[in-house]
């Protein structure tokens, strides 16, 4: 005679997924955490273009 303790049941098992990761939209293919603001204020772009503008580039 056993006096193992019985088997819990378990869940269900976490099911495969085989969808295109391609077919999703990525954190990077947005412009949130890009340092765009997304307001679209053209001269507010401007003149972080001008400031941010490396030396070699004058």
């Amino acid at each position: 005679m056993s006096t193992a303790p019985a088997p819990e049941p378990r869940g269900p098992k976490a099911a495969l997924v085989f969808d295109d990761p391609l077919n999703q939209q990525s954190s990077d293919d947005t412009d949130r955490g890009w340092g765009e603001t997304g307001d679209g204020d053209g001269a507010a772009d401007l003149k972080r273009f001008l400031d941010e503008k490396p030396p070699h580039h004058l």
